[in-house]
């Protein structure tokens, strides 16, 4: 994100938002506020009343406030504490009860009483909700009402389970769950099928008798809601919209999440800003499609007229920055993503020495590879650089169950084909499928179920790779420790993952590194590797030569793609290139039709990858340049 002078607050900002570098940075502010009410109330001999919120986005609140009980003797004992919601149904004890998630997430790590504990009860015959709800408003004002409230947000701009159409004067009651909050909680529990479609929630009316409220939202996937919850005109659509009438809110966020609003993504909307070339850049393609122009046609009048006066003044006229932009991403575009050999490489994003390359795909799934640069990688073997394909995890949990008795079903008959004996194997079989058919969701897998998983998605990954032109000895499978716990909770990454890592890298000695970072991942697996890999290269910066003359390249595809101003080689793909893409993702059949994680995006994997290359390639189209079928898009990673 680009450092701009401005203030916190801007025009279009209808409520207080303070932005931090990073999640890590923002939950320990938060922590420290928390921390300091609890210690005036506790000189005050009075009591903390904390509305607390569960998910993803306040676990690292909790950690630090166990940090601070352990270390810095903070006590909980003046602490009275009401959680926003609860699914409903509910068991206190089922996997995904926030009655559970509060305990091992905070409570039993602190010296909290218990009976000061308040949770919405997911067991409740239906009869007796409503009596319920009133109840638990009655308990938060009998103890002084809420001195914080924290909140989280949903993609439906829900705050709590407050989905669009909540009232702004709405109590606890019981709601019915947006389709989208459902989807995005589908992974918890082993399928959006198998997530409660109710739930017992505090209401906005409740939350805004809080006397302080805090809403933290991380990472670029809650960008597009922040925006609207903080820049949109006020409605029902969008709950968190409500928030803008309270004055005792404030939205902590960081970039990734702030990235959206105004005085960060359109920075000239705001105030005068100091140009560089990345922000021109980014300026001059955003006016291309505000005014729908090619860039080579804009005017003076149209950056005029479009908050950009101050950019034509200092550096235009408008025509000799279109042109500067422009040469921009005429030079992103190469059919030689290993370099063109004997050509003038100045305008190029990539050298011609060496010309043949020992190039090294990363792909945190058996899939990503072909999924997100399919098209590269079978140019680059075309091209005939030294490609190899690297396998950082298994990918054993997104196997569906049914395929694990279908290969193994026809193992067996294999084996009897043969005259072999069988005795074993069919054991083997009967014992997963007596596990299968009383397997709950989310449970971990026997391991023999997960071998086969791994083994189905491995036989996927080879047949893509050698479809992509790959020799087998280039196809290496790493299966990094912190991915091979069998649940969806992955282990710490370790010095293992790195090493591991770096032993690969100075065995190949690439002169490209190409890693996964479309880090919008809801499985959180990419950045996870990217950031194994990054640590591997700078340990190994240090001693090996070869390194300094190692390049990495980041691409998208799976999950979101590059804005077009952030590219810095995009690579045409012909339409019979697109087929040969299309090609090499079908060899993953166990992904094909309906993954077992597709995220919120209902269109399969190959679908998603050749819509959004075309999109790309279609950007670029309009901005003025070659109109191509398709283009895959990398941007070039900076070390430090």
């Amino acid at each position: 994100m680009a450092r701009l002078n401005l203030l916190e607050e801007t025009r279009f900002e209808k409520l207080p938002v303070k932005v931090y570098e990073d999640e890590h940075i923002a939950s320990k502010k938060v922590a420290k506020r928390i921390a300091d009410l609890i210690r005036r109330k506790q000189d005050n001999h009075d009591n903390a009343v904390l509305g607390l919120a569960t998910g993803a986005t306040p676990v690292e609140v909790y950690e630090e406030l166990i940090r601070m009980h352990k270390e810095e003797g903070l006590s909980f004992k003046n602490v009275i504490t009401f959680n926003l919601d609860e699914y409903y149904p509910m068991q206190p004890d089922a996997k995904q009860s926030y009655v559970k998630f509060m305990d091992e997430n905070l409570f039993n790590h602190i010296d909290i009483k218990r009976e000061n504990i308040h949770i919405p009860d997911g067991t409740l015959a239906k009869e007796d909700i409503t009596d319920y709800c009133l109840s638990y408003e009655n308990q938060i004002g009998a103890v002084g009402g809420l001195d914080l409230q924290l909140l989280g947000i949903g993609r439906t701009g829900h705050i709590g389970f407050n989905e669009p159409g909540s009232a702004p004067n709405s109590g606890t009651r019981l709601v019915t769950l947006d389709d989208l909050t459902r989807r995005d909680a589908s992974r918890d529990f082993g399928g959006k099928e198998n997530v409660p479609t109710k739930a017992i929630t505090m209401g906005i009316g409740t939350i805004f008798k809080a006397k302080e409220i805090i809403l933290m939202a991380w990472s670029k996937k809650k960008a597009p809601i922040i925006k609207k919850s903080v820049e949109g005109e006020m409605s029902g659509n969008v709950p968190a919209t409500y928030l803008q009438l309270s004055d005792n809110v404030e939205f902590i966020l960081d970039e990734d999440a702030a990235s959206e609003l105004t005085r960060f993504n359109t920075p000239w909307l705001v105030k005068d800003c100091s140009w560089d070339k990345a922000l021109i850049k980014k300026a001059v393609i955003w006016l291309s499609s505000e005014v729908k122009k090619p860039i080579l046609k804009l005017t003076d009048e149209d950056y005029n007229n479009n908050g950009m006066a101050q950019l034509a003044t200092e550096q235009g006229p408008a025509y000799d920055i279109n042109i500067d932009v422009f040469n921009q991403l005429q030079h992103s575009i190469t059919g030689w993503p290993g370099g063109k050999p004997n050509a003038d490489d100045s305008q190029r994003p990539e050298r011609k020495n060496p010309a043949k390359k020992r190039s090294i795909i990363f792909s945190p799934h058996p899939d990503d590879d072909v999924i997100s640069m399919g098209g590269t990688f079978i140019r680059l073997v075309d091209q005939g650089h030294d490609v190899h394909v690297a396998y950082q995890t298994s990918g054993n949990t997104a196997v569906w169950d049914t395929d694990v008795l279908r290969y193994v079903e026809f193992a067996i008959d294999f084996k009897k084909s043969t005259g072999e004996d069988t005795e074993n194997l069919e054991a083997t079989y009967e014992k997963m499928r007596a596990f299968i058919d009383k397997k709950e969701p989310n449970d971990i897998d026997l391991d023999e179920i997960r071998d086969v998983k791994a083994f189905i998605r491995k036989s996927e990954a080879i047949a893509g790779a050698r479809y992509a032109g790959l020799k087998d000895k280039n196809i290496h499978f790493m299966a990094l420790p912190f991915y091979e716990t069998g649940k969806r909770k992955k282990s710490p990454v370790t010095d293992k993952d790195v090493e591991l890592t770096m032993d690969l890298l100075k065995e190949v000695k690439p002169h490209q590194i190409f890693a996964a970072g479309d880090f919008a991942d809801p499985h959180g697996t990419h950045i996870v590797c990217f950031r194994i890999i990054l640590e591997a290269m700078k340990r190994l910066r240090k001693t090996e030569a070869w390194t300094k003359d190692c390049w990495l390249w980041m691409y998208r595809g799976a999950w979101q793609e590059f804005e077009v101003h952030e590219i810095e080689m995009a690579v045409p793909l012909s339409p019979k290139e697109v087929q040969r893409k299309r090609n090499a993702i079908f060899q993953h059949q166990s992904q094909k039709d309906r993954p077992v994680f597709p995220g919120d995006d209902e269109r399969e994997f190959w679908v998603r990858a050749e819509e959004r290359n075309r999109e790309t390639a279609e950007s670029y189209d309009k901005l003025g340049l070659a109109n191509y079928e398709a283009m895959e898009a990398f941007v070039k990673w900076k070390f430090e």
